[in-house]
Protein backbone atom coordinates (compact mmCIF):
# COMPACT_ATOMS: atom_id res chain seq x y z
CA UNK A 1 0.00 0.00 0.00
CA UNK A 2 1.65 3.50 -0.98
CA UNK A 3 2.24 5.31 2.21
CA UNK A 4 1.04 8.81 2.32
CA UNK A 5 3.25 11.80 4.01
CA UNK A 6 0.55 13.22 5.74
CA UNK A 7 0.05 9.75 7.73
CA UNK A 8 3.18 9.40 8.39
CA UNK A 9 3.82 12.51 9.59
CA UNK A 10 1.07 12.30 12.21
CA UNK A 11 2.38 8.70 12.91
CA UNK A 12 5.80 9.76 13.49
CA UNK A 13 5.37 12.69 15.52
CA UNK A 14 3.58 10.70 17.75
CA UNK A 15 6.77 8.23 18.06
CA UNK A 16 9.00 8.21 21.63
CA UNK A 17 12.35 8.29 21.52
CA UNK A 18 12.32 7.52 17.52
CA UNK A 19 13.08 10.95 16.57
CA UNK A 20 15.87 10.06 14.16
CA UNK A 21 16.33 11.94 11.07
CA UNK A 22 17.69 10.63 7.93
CA UNK A 23 21.37 11.88 7.99
CA UNK A 24 21.84 12.74 4.21
CA UNK A 25 24.62 15.00 3.26
CA UNK A 26 27.24 14.39 6.48
CA UNK A 27 30.50 12.70 7.34
CA UNK A 28 30.52 9.53 9.31
CA UNK A 29 30.24 9.96 12.43
CA UNK A 30 34.18 10.39 14.39
CA UNK A 31 34.24 7.67 16.52
CA UNK A 32 33.20 4.86 13.45
CA UNK A 33 35.82 6.42 11.45
CA UNK A 34 38.59 5.95 14.64
CA UNK A 35 37.25 2.51 14.51
CA UNK A 36 37.80 2.03 10.90
CA UNK A 37 41.01 3.54 10.89
CA UNK A 38 42.12 0.64 12.95
CA UNK A 39 40.77 -1.95 11.30
CA UNK A 40 42.13 -0.64 7.55
CA UNK A 41 45.89 -0.44 9.40
CA UNK A 42 45.84 -4.31 9.37
CA UNK A 43 43.97 -4.74 6.22
CA UNK A 44 45.23 -3.73 2.61
CA UNK A 45 43.35 -1.30 1.12
CA UNK A 46 40.42 -2.20 -1.63
CA UNK A 47 40.44 -1.91 -5.16
CA UNK A 48 37.80 0.40 -6.20
CA UNK A 49 34.62 -1.46 -8.12
CA UNK A 50 34.50 -0.26 -11.96
CA UNK A 51 32.68 3.02 -12.24
CA UNK A 52 32.68 3.36 -8.23
CA UNK A 53 33.46 6.37 -6.25
CA UNK A 54 36.98 6.56 -6.17
CA UNK A 55 38.84 9.49 -7.45
CA UNK A 56 40.81 10.51 -10.04
CA UNK A 57 44.76 9.88 -9.27
CA UNK A 58 45.47 12.51 -11.87
CA UNK A 59 46.33 16.63 -10.27
CA UNK A 60 43.98 18.89 -11.44
CA UNK A 61 45.84 22.37 -10.82
CA UNK A 62 43.70 25.02 -9.83
CA UNK A 63 45.01 29.08 -9.84
CA UNK A 64 44.74 30.19 -6.42
CA UNK A 65 43.79 33.60 -7.71
CA UNK A 66 40.88 32.36 -9.32
CA UNK A 67 39.63 30.36 -6.54
CA UNK A 68 40.04 33.19 -4.44
CA UNK A 69 37.91 35.10 -6.63
CA UNK A 70 35.07 32.21 -6.43
CA UNK A 71 34.83 33.06 -2.72
CA UNK A 72 32.93 36.14 -3.51
CA UNK A 73 31.59 34.82 -6.43
CA UNK A 74 30.80 31.49 -7.48
CA UNK A 75 32.42 28.37 -8.31
CA UNK A 76 33.62 27.00 -11.83
CA UNK A 77 33.35 23.22 -12.82
CA UNK A 78 37.23 22.65 -12.32
CA UNK A 79 36.92 24.18 -8.99
CA UNK A 80 33.69 22.14 -8.20
CA UNK A 81 35.14 18.99 -8.96
CA UNK A 82 38.54 19.37 -7.43
CA UNK A 83 36.84 20.21 -4.30
CA UNK A 84 34.94 17.27 -4.11
CA UNK A 85 37.59 14.87 -5.42
CA UNK A 86 39.71 15.76 -2.53
CA UNK A 87 36.86 15.31 0.19
CA UNK A 88 36.10 11.87 -1.72
CA UNK A 89 39.76 10.95 -1.52
CA UNK A 90 40.04 12.11 2.36
CA UNK A 91 36.94 9.94 3.03
CA UNK A 92 37.79 6.99 1.29
CA UNK A 93 41.40 6.95 2.66
CA UNK A 94 39.31 6.56 6.16
CA UNK A 95 36.41 4.27 5.14
CA UNK A 96 37.24 1.93 2.31
CA UNK A 97 34.66 1.22 -0.30
CA UNK A 98 32.66 -2.49 0.29
CA UNK A 99 34.53 -5.53 -1.23
CA UNK A 100 31.37 -6.16 -4.07
CA UNK A 101 31.96 -5.07 -7.67
CA UNK A 102 28.56 -6.09 -8.30
CA UNK A 103 27.09 -4.04 -5.52
CA UNK A 104 29.72 -1.39 -6.86
CA UNK A 105 28.49 -1.75 -10.05
CA UNK A 106 24.13 -1.73 -9.58
CA UNK A 107 24.15 1.24 -7.58
CA UNK A 108 26.04 3.39 -9.85
CA UNK A 109 23.84 2.01 -12.47
CA UNK A 110 20.99 2.94 -10.63
CA UNK A 111 22.67 6.45 -9.44
CA UNK A 112 23.75 7.78 -12.94
CA UNK A 113 20.34 7.08 -14.17
CA UNK A 114 18.48 8.86 -11.83
CA UNK A 115 20.76 11.60 -12.33
CA UNK A 116 20.78 11.90 -15.97
CA UNK A 117 16.89 13.44 -14.41
CA UNK A 118 18.85 16.16 -12.75
CA UNK A 119 19.77 18.11 -15.73
CA UNK A 120 23.68 18.69 -14.98
CA UNK A 121 24.85 16.51 -17.43
CA UNK A 122 28.46 18.30 -17.12
CA UNK A 123 29.03 16.25 -14.42
CA UNK A 124 30.77 12.85 -14.37
CA UNK A 125 28.66 11.46 -11.58
CA UNK A 126 30.20 8.54 -9.27
CA UNK A 127 28.51 6.40 -6.49
CA UNK A 128 30.22 4.16 -3.75
CA UNK A 129 28.89 2.11 -0.64
CA UNK A 130 31.18 2.47 2.25
CA UNK A 131 31.92 -0.06 4.42
CA UNK A 132 30.48 0.57 7.92
CA UNK A 133 27.40 -0.41 9.58
CA UNK A 134 27.10 3.54 10.44
CA UNK A 135 23.80 4.36 9.09
CA UNK A 136 24.38 7.38 6.74
CA UNK A 137 25.18 9.00 3.40
CA UNK A 138 26.23 11.80 1.91
CA UNK A 139 26.74 14.09 -1.53
CA UNK A 140 30.35 15.85 -2.30
CA UNK A 141 30.65 18.77 -4.77
CA UNK A 142 31.40 17.62 -8.28
CA UNK A 143 28.85 14.45 -8.07
CA UNK A 144 30.39 12.29 -5.43
CA UNK A 145 27.46 10.31 -3.57
CA UNK A 146 28.13 7.89 -1.21
CA UNK A 147 26.08 5.28 0.56
CA UNK A 148 26.71 3.48 3.87
CA UNK A 149 26.30 -0.35 3.91
CA UNK A 150 24.56 0.38 7.06
CA UNK A 151 22.03 2.56 5.25
CA UNK A 152 22.09 0.58 2.00
CA UNK A 153 21.07 -2.99 4.78
CA UNK A 154 17.79 -0.85 5.65
CA UNK A 155 16.69 -0.69 2.28
CA UNK A 156 13.93 -2.80 0.91
CA UNK A 157 13.70 -2.28 -2.91
CA UNK A 158 15.26 0.29 -5.81
CA UNK A 159 12.91 2.57 -5.57
CA UNK A 160 13.99 3.40 -1.87
CA UNK A 161 17.92 3.33 -3.32
CA UNK A 162 16.36 5.89 -6.00
CA UNK A 163 14.90 8.07 -3.41
CA UNK A 164 17.92 7.78 -1.48
CA UNK A 165 20.17 8.86 -4.25
CA UNK A 166 18.10 11.33 -5.75
CA UNK A 167 18.09 13.40 -1.92
CA UNK A 168 21.88 13.18 -2.62
CA UNK A 169 22.28 14.17 -5.78
CA UNK A 170 20.04 17.28 -5.36
CA UNK A 171 22.21 18.60 -2.56
CA UNK A 172 24.89 18.38 -5.60
CA UNK A 173 22.57 19.96 -7.92
CA UNK A 174 21.42 22.83 -5.91
CA UNK A 175 25.49 23.24 -4.71
CA UNK A 176 24.38 23.53 -1.26
CA UNK A 177 27.85 21.90 -0.06
CA UNK A 178 29.85 25.04 -1.86
CA UNK A 179 27.27 27.22 -0.49
CA UNK A 180 28.19 26.08 2.98
CA UNK A 181 31.98 26.31 1.96
CA UNK A 182 31.55 29.39 0.79
CA UNK A 183 29.73 31.13 3.60
CA UNK A 184 31.65 29.18 6.33
CA UNK A 185 34.23 30.24 8.46
CA UNK A 186 36.79 27.72 6.19
CA UNK A 187 37.39 30.63 3.74
CA UNK A 188 39.91 31.76 6.28
CA UNK A 189 41.83 29.42 5.40
CA UNK A 190 42.17 30.05 1.87
CA UNK A 191 43.85 33.41 3.11
CA UNK A 192 46.30 31.75 5.22
CA UNK A 193 47.05 30.06 2.03
CA UNK A 194 47.54 32.98 -0.35
CA UNK A 195 49.71 34.61 2.46
CA UNK A 196 52.19 31.82 2.78
CA UNK A 197 52.38 32.16 -1.02
CA UNK A 198 50.91 28.34 -1.24
CA UNK A 199 52.76 27.03 -4.86
CA UNK A 200 51.21 23.97 -4.62
CA UNK A 201 47.47 24.57 -5.61
CA UNK A 202 46.10 20.89 -4.24
CA UNK A 203 47.66 21.53 -0.94
CA UNK A 204 45.75 25.09 -0.84
CA UNK A 205 42.83 23.22 -1.61
CA UNK A 206 43.33 21.08 1.30
CA UNK A 207 43.77 23.56 3.34
CA UNK A 208 40.15 25.23 2.04
CA UNK A 209 38.19 21.91 3.05
CA UNK A 210 40.35 20.37 5.76
CA UNK A 211 39.56 16.78 6.01
CA UNK A 212 36.19 17.28 4.40
CA UNK A 213 35.00 16.72 8.28
CA UNK A 214 34.14 20.83 8.63
CA UNK A 215 32.29 20.88 5.88
CA UNK A 216 30.11 17.28 5.58
CA UNK A 217 29.59 17.18 9.28
CA UNK A 218 27.97 20.91 9.21
CA UNK A 219 24.01 20.99 9.61
CA UNK A 220 22.92 22.00 6.34
CA UNK A 221 20.60 24.58 6.25
CA UNK A 222 16.71 22.80 6.99
CA UNK A 223 15.65 24.39 3.64
CA UNK A 224 18.14 22.80 2.05
CA UNK A 225 17.60 19.92 3.35
CA UNK A 226 14.12 19.83 2.54
CA UNK A 227 14.30 21.34 -0.71
CA UNK A 228 16.94 17.97 -1.10
CA UNK A 229 13.87 15.94 -0.28
CA UNK A 230 11.34 17.17 -2.42
CA UNK A 231 13.63 17.46 -5.39
CA UNK A 232 14.71 14.12 -4.94
CA UNK A 233 11.66 12.80 -5.09
CA UNK A 234 11.09 14.37 -8.58
CA UNK A 235 14.33 12.93 -9.76
CA UNK A 236 13.41 9.37 -8.76
CA UNK A 237 9.44 9.77 -10.08
CA UNK A 238 10.72 11.37 -13.78
CA UNK A 239 13.14 7.83 -13.35
CA UNK A 240 10.31 6.03 -13.27
CA UNK A 241 10.12 4.97 -9.60
CA UNK A 242 7.80 4.84 -7.10
CA UNK A 243 8.22 8.57 -5.48
CA UNK A 244 7.42 7.48 -2.25
CA UNK A 245 10.68 5.73 -1.63
CA UNK A 246 12.13 8.17 0.04
CA UNK A 247 9.56 8.65 2.66
CA UNK A 248 9.75 5.13 3.09
CA UNK A 249 13.21 4.91 4.05
CA UNK A 250 12.52 7.58 6.16
CA UNK A 251 9.78 5.96 8.26
CA UNK A 252 11.97 3.45 8.76
CA UNK A 253 14.64 5.60 9.77
CA UNK A 254 12.69 6.81 12.51
CA UNK A 255 11.36 2.83 13.75
CA UNK A 256 15.04 2.40 15.06
CA UNK A 257 15.97 2.65 18.38
CA UNK A 258 17.45 5.87 19.89
CA UNK A 259 20.29 4.74 21.34
CA UNK A 260 21.64 2.92 18.70
CA UNK A 261 24.59 3.50 17.83
CA UNK A 262 24.88 3.97 14.17
CA UNK A 263 22.60 6.53 14.11
CA UNK A 264 23.98 8.76 17.32
CA UNK A 265 24.68 11.50 14.79
CA UNK A 266 21.58 11.72 12.89
CA UNK A 267 19.70 12.46 16.03
CA UNK A 268 21.65 15.79 16.22
CA UNK A 269 22.16 17.34 12.94
CA UNK A 270 18.98 17.00 10.55
CA UNK A 271 15.92 17.75 11.49
CA UNK A 272 12.91 15.36 12.75
CA UNK A 273 11.34 12.89 9.60
CA UNK A 274 7.63 14.15 11.24
CA UNK A 275 8.79 17.66 10.11
CA UNK A 276 10.53 16.45 6.63
CA UNK A 277 7.46 14.63 5.91
CA UNK A 278 4.89 17.20 6.66
CA UNK A 279 7.47 19.36 4.35
CA UNK A 280 6.89 17.08 1.67
CA UNK A 281 3.31 16.40 2.24
CA UNK A 282 2.78 20.44 1.99
CA UNK A 283 4.88 20.83 -1.18
CA UNK A 284 3.84 18.04 -2.84
CA UNK A 285 -0.32 18.37 -1.74
CA UNK A 286 -1.11 14.84 -3.84
CA UNK A 287 0.88 16.30 -6.77
CA UNK A 288 1.94 12.56 -7.23
CA UNK A 289 -0.81 10.54 -6.27
CA UNK A 290 -0.86 9.84 -9.75
CA UNK A 291 1.90 8.91 -10.32
CA UNK A 292 2.75 4.83 -10.58
CA UNK A 293 5.90 4.15 -10.48
CA UNK A 294 7.99 0.68 -10.11
CA UNK A 295 9.42 -0.24 -6.88
CA UNK A 296 11.31 -3.19 -8.72
CA UNK A 297 12.14 -5.29 -5.13
CA UNK A 298 12.89 -8.56 -7.08
CA UNK A 299 15.65 -6.49 -9.03
CA UNK A 300 17.24 -4.74 -5.98
CA UNK A 301 21.02 -5.95 -4.98
CA UNK A 302 21.04 -7.76 -1.33
CA UNK A 303 24.45 -7.32 -0.33
CA UNK A 304 25.49 -10.81 1.09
Amino acid sequence: MKIKLTLLAVALASLSGAAAALDLGKMLEDHIKEELNKDRQTQPAPEAAPDAATPPQSKQKVDLRQLGQTLLTGYSLEEENRIGQQISGNLLGAVPLVRDDNLQNYVNLVGNWVAQQSGRQEITWRFGVLDTEAINAFAAPGGYIFVTKGLYRLLNNEAELAGVLGHEIAHVTGKHHLKLLKQSSLIGALGQAASSKAKDSDQMVQNLIGNGAEIMARRLDKDAEHEADRVGMVFAARAGYDPWGLPSVLQDMAALPAGDKRTSLLYKTHPHPADRLAALGEAVDGRLDAVRGKELADRFYRIR
